[in-house]
């Protein structure tokens, strides 16, 4: 079992609202269902966490339930449940898969081992696991337990820093060099972490985050000169501490800059940012230089849930600012938490997936349109998560493009795919092309020729019979570097294709220099035709790129064909071969070989 120490957090005075829940309530949320009497007010405004399972010492029992700030006149409050106040607390949160079965030993027993070896020192507090906790709650998302155990704090650092008690340091010196920034005068992200550490000394209950920068700071500082930077840097502080709704804040380094805000709802919040930083949008030196920022904001409940690792949840939404022009406040969502969580977990499981063997290999047939007869295949990789779904390649691919195992995978799929044509061949079965996938990411392995060319060679598959497919999912900047991959490739017997040509990043001018045996009309465009709402363009367009196809001497293939009146059309339009729907959805190879060899 993998144990993920998340972060120490500290929970103020609130509300658990909350329905009485039996053992089959219990058993069932833990597998994904949240009873509707609490599910309904897991997005509402003034929520502190999700749906959980609280064991809760003065009831005696585990409820189901969810807990609110206090005393907010905003706030609709739940009316059909009981209620309980909570005391502030601070605990420490972990993850663990949600293969483990839960109940309260375990919990103490895991808790017991983490205050073992973990005596959670922080910068400005220590805590100590709380022997008997009034809650300890656990709650199910993402295929993980999130589980919060209560612990106490027995030395308070962060009054000190807070309160500016300088008696408490050796030298009012050293702790201004250690908490302030000194271009700005501003305190800077080390004394900004003991709000977010302990809220609760300066009554602080709940807050937003709020992480920012100036969009081409360099060019302020290269053509108007430091001065004239360090004076925005300066304004950006001075609004910042004369916000009315700004707790504290700090400059981080450099053009970056962090807020703990009042939590409000969002349209309000994002106002008020906007506000703030047309305040700051105009360069003194010359008015008619516009400042702009981009900036990235976590919501409450996700702010105090993270605690003092806020702040990458609100670079993370930050990043997504991508427009040059205009300042830009995108929101920390929880597609993007999510998003996070998966895409780290199976980063991280996915040596353990190979090991098991959960990769599935499905063949989508390809038919020539005039014979109608059957032409070769695609090769298309599933998931079998743990033996127990099976996951379409979106919900992982883009993961592992990113990181770089993609390279695990596509050849993952050739050792598969050779495999079982080298069987095949041995039992005197009629072999066809069979296309697998080939990252763009991948190009940048110097041996990635040898390496496909030795898997393949190792099984005494024909080189002919192998068609790499480029998919388009991913940019690659070195286009000599691919060309010359190709080539190499195709001279070495095998087919190329491009795929979901039209949609990615291919070019009518590459198309010229691409060694490539198969252009792959994306479904998005087969999707335009032979309907009710058929455009002349769009078939004007897709007559074109047959043609352009036709006339470099590619084989023009389409994909997505789903109905007799589309393949009709994409025949009198003068395309070769189809893979869709039409004719087959993607099967296991074991049906493919019975169904076409």
């Amino acid at each position: 079992m993998i144990i993920n120490r998340l972060n120490q957090l500290y929970k103020p005075k609130r509300t658990l609202y909350y329905m009485n829940a039996s053992k089959e309530d219990i058993l069932s949320f833990y597998k994904g269902v949240v009873p509707p009497v609490v599910g309904k007010y897991s997005d509402a405004f003034g929520a502190y966490d999700y749906p959980g399972v609280f064991y809760v010492r003065r009831l005696q029992k585990e409820v189901i339930g969810i807990e609110f700030r206090n005393n907010d006149p905003r706030i609709e409050y739940p009316t059909e449940m009981e209620s309980l106040e909570l005391d502030a607390a601070f605990f420490y949160s972990v993850e663990i898969d949600d293969d483990a079965e839960i109940d309260l030993p375990f919990v103490r027993n895991l808790f017991e081992e983490i205050a073992g070896d973990d005596d959670a020192h922080r910068p400005y507090s220590d805590l100590c696991l709380e022997k008997e906790p009034e809650v300890i709650a656990v709650f199910h998302g993402c295929r993980k337990f999130r589980i919060l155990h209560e612990w106490k704090i027995y030395n308070d650092r962060a009054i000190h820093v807070m309160n500016d008690d300088h008696d408490q340091f050796q030298k009012e010196e050293l702790y201004r060099l250690a908490f302030t920034d000194h271009i700005t005068g501003n305190y800077n992200w080390i004394h900004l972490e003991a709000f977010l550490e302990v809220p609760g000394d300066r009554e602080i209950n709940d807050y937003a985050f709020a992480h920012f920068d100036i969009k081409q700071f360099r060019v302020i500082n290269e053509a108007y000169g430091h001065i004239a930077a360090n004076k925005v840097l300066s304004n950006i502080v001075k609004a910042m501490n004369e916000a009315d709704f700004v707790y504290a804040s700090a400059r981080c380094h450099n053009d970056n800059f962090a807020m703990i805000l009042k939590d409000m709802p969002e349209a309000e919040l994002k106002q008020k940012l906007q506000d703030l930083f047309e305040k700051n949008s105009v360069l003194e030196e010359d008015p008619y230089y516009k400042v702009y920022y981009k900036c990235g904001v976590v919501p409450m409940r996700r702010a105090m849930l993270s605690g003092n690792r806020v702040a990458d949840a609100a670079k993370m939404a930050q990043a997504l600012c991508t427009n040059k022009k205009g300042t830009e406040i995108i929101f920390y969502t929880e597609k993007m938490h999510d998003d996070l969580s998966w895409g780290n977990f199976i980063k991280a499981y996915v040596e353990t997936a190979i090991e098991q063997d959960e990769f599935v290999v499905y063949l989508q047939p390809k038919f020539d349109i005039k014979t109608e007869r059957i032409k070769g295949a695609e090769a298309l990789i599933r998931w079998n998560y743990k033996n127990r779904e099976l996951l379409s390649p979106y919900r992982f691919i883009p993961f592992f493009e990113k990181d770089g195992t993609i390279d695990k995978i596509d050849d993952l799929v050739l050792k598969k795919i050779c495999k079982t044509m080298d069987r095949w061949k041995k039992e005197g079965k009629t072999l066809y092309p069979v296309s697998v996938n080939l990252s763009r990411t991948r190009m940048y392995d110097e041996n990635l020729i040898e390496k496909l060319t030795g898997i393949i060679d190792a099984y005494g598959v024909d080189h002919h019979l192998i068609d790499f497919e480029l998919t388009e999912s991913a940019t690659y900047d070195n286009m000599e570097r691919m060309l010359y991959v190709l080539r190499e490739l195709r001279e070495r017997g095998f087919k190329i294709s491009m795929d979901d040509f039209g949609t990615g990043y291919s070019s009518l001018s590459l198309l010229t220099q691409m060694p490539i045996d198969t252009l792959k009309i994306d479904k998005s465009f087969v999707d335009t035709i032979a309907g009710e709402a058929e455009r002349n363009e769009d078939v004007v367009l897709l007559r074109h790129i047959i043609t352009l196809a036709k006339e470099l001497g590619f084989v023009c293939l389409a994909e997505g064909a789903e109905n007799r009146i589309q393949i009709d059309r994409l025949r009198e339009l003068g395309c070769e071969i189809i893979q869709g729907y039409y004719y087959s959805k993607p099967i296991p190879l074991g049906e493919y070989e019975e169904k076409y060899l």
